[in-house]
C-alpha cells in the first residue's frame, strides 16, 4: 500500500473521531438540560461511519487502492425522561420535567474510545514520516 493510501486512511479516520469527539462532547453538554415537553427534549447525537474501499480495476485482478472513512450521517436518539419536580420553572401541571436519556458514563467511556482512536492514528502518521524519511536517507547514501 502506497503511503499516501496510508495518510489518505488515517487522516479519514482522525476526522472521523473528531466528529464522534465532538457529538460526545455535545451530548455531554446537554445532559442534564431541563425541557417542558418531551419533543423539545435534547435529543442525544450519534454519528453513523462508513468504510469507502476504492480498488483497481485490472483485467487480471482487483486490488486495493485506497480507502477512507466516511462520516454519513450525525442521527439524533429517541429518548426521553421525565423526572418529578413541582417546584421546577419548566415543570407541567402534574409537575414533571423532561430531561435527555443520556448516560454520561456510557459517553465518558465513548469519549476514551475515540481519543485513544485518534492518537492512534497520530502514532500511524509519524511512522510514516519517519518511514519515509528513512527511505530517503536511504536514498542520500547510495
Amino acid at each position: 500500500m502506497a503511503f499516501e493510501a496510508i495518510y489518505q486512511i488515517s487522516s479519514s479516520a482522525m476526522t472521523a473521531q473528531t466528529v464522534r469527539l465532538n457529538t460526545i462532547a455535545s451530548n455531554l453538554a446537554n445532559a442534564e438540560t431541563p425541557a417542558a415537553a418531551e419533543d423539545s427534549t435534547y435529543k442525544a447525537r450519534r454519528p453513523v461511519f462508513a468504510s469507502v474501499y476504492h480498488t483497481a480495476q485490472n483485467p487480471h485482478h482487483s486490488a486495493l487502492q485506497s480507502a477512507r472513512v466516511q462520516v454519513l450521517d450525525v442521527v439524533e436518539t429517541s429518548g426521553a425522561l421525565q423526572r418529578y419536580q413541582p417546584g421546577h420553572p419548566l415543570a407541567d401541571n402534574s409537575g414533571y420535567v423532561w430531561y435527555p436519556e443520556i448516560n454520561v458514563v456510557e459517553e465518558m467511556a465513548d469519549m476514551l474510545s475515540a481519543s485513544r482512536n485518534f492518537e492512534t492514528h497520530v502514532e500511524v502518521l509519524n511512522n510514516v514520516k519517519s518511514m519515509q524519511q528513512s527511505l530517503l536517507r536511504l536514498g542520500e547514501a547510495s
